[in-house]
């Protein structure tokens, strides 16, 4: 079982300018040492970690021995979100970071670890986000750039919605149940619910099953995340934008030398996939190497974590054994 383990990145400043003596970085290491396999990076969620495989593993469905990113043909890494209350850490003064401030944390992390390339850089919701904020900073990064309900920017949508967690974790009596509570319906679906629960009735508690799920993911997430980390990665997903300095998203992508694979969710209320197919549309007149994939689903967002068979379907032709690798890497150096 892989542990968490910790980096220390010295004389970090973030784009606004704010100057961090050092700042730590957590990660964990699953699978093939880093310098005898080719290398994934896979970035969390909202309230995810670097555990993305083993026991408790958020993706151990897809993550491991024998499954699709096979921890016997590759190496993976995942980081945890600076600030995401693993391990206690928090962010003081959060709202100085945005997400690319983190894919810069990130960069800097595979450096300090020796890894100057990667095959794939994966992600899902704000890890894509990141994911793509890593690909524009970083454009010869990756092989592989795979941004899972996920997008380059936080729409419109996403914005509100993340206004919204703000005033619940600023304003609730039981922030982090509230909040929760909240972000449930948007990473599920109407007919999601109408199939789980039809209306039933938990009369020991007297309520609809339906508000006894919610109040029980409520619950959930109050005994194990603290508000601060909440808080900190809400702000984080409002700030996606790789266009914030004023380089065009065209010209962003011209650089970007890697695959991109987007896969989105055809029931995707958050993430909509609306946003992906714009994408692809003005990608492919710039470049041939993207490709739009969808993951069929009634459960909406969160269907990247539960339709585990469908994800595995679209990864599998990417996340074949790489045994020529290095030696493409050494032709290209």
């Amino acid at each position: 079982m892989s542990k968490v383990k910790s980096i220390s990145i010295s004389n970090f400043t973030t784009d606004s300018g704010v100057f961090h003596e050092s700042i730590q970085l957590q990660y964990q290491h699953f699978g093939q040492a880093l310098d005898q396999a080719p290398v994934v990076l896979i970035n969390h969620s909202l309230t995810g970690d670097a555990n993305v495989t083993g026991p408790q593993g958020w993706w151990n469905e897809i993550v491991g021995a024998n499954r699709t990113i096979d921890t016997q043909n590759f190496a993976i890494l995942a980081f945890n979100i600076p600030g995401n209350g693993v391990n206690n850490d928090t962010l003081e003064n959060y709202e100085d970071f945005h997400t690319g401030d983190i894919a810069e944390l990130f960069y800097a992390g595979l450096q300090n670890l020796g890894v100057q390339k990667l095959f794939a850089l994966i992600g899902g919701s704000i890890g894509g986000g990141i994911a793509w904020e890593m690909a524009a900073l970083f454009p010869t990064l990756t092989e592989n750039l795979i941004p899972v309900a996920a997008d380059w920017k936080a729409s419109d949508w996403i914005l509100a919605n993340t206004y919204l967690q703000k005033r619940l974790l600023e304003n609730s009596s039981e922030p982090l149940k509230d909040a929760r509570i909240h972000a449930m319906l948007t990473y599920r679906t109407p007919a999601s619910f109408t199939e789980r629960f039809g209306r039933t009735v938990n009369h020991e508690k007297n309520l609809f099953n339906v508000e006894s799920w919610l109040l029980h993911h409520g619950d959930k997430l109050n005994s194990r995340f603290l508000l601060q980390a909440y808080k900190t990665v809400n702000h984080l997903l409002a700030s996606i934008d790789i266009t914030r300095k004023g380089v065009s998203f065209e010209d962003i992508i011209k650089k970007i030398a890697s695959n991109i694979h987007l896969i989105a969710v055809d029931s995707d209320l958050f993430f909509t996939p609306e946003e992906d197919k714009k994408t692809y549309e003005i990608v492919k007149k710039i470049k041939e190497n993207i490709y739009y994939h969808e993951i069929r689903s009634i459960h909406g967002h969160d269907a990247f974590l539960i339709e585990n068979d469908r994800v595995s379907q679209i990864l599998k032709d990417i996340f074949k054994p790489q045994s020529n690798f290095f030696k493409s890497n050494e032709n290209q150096s």
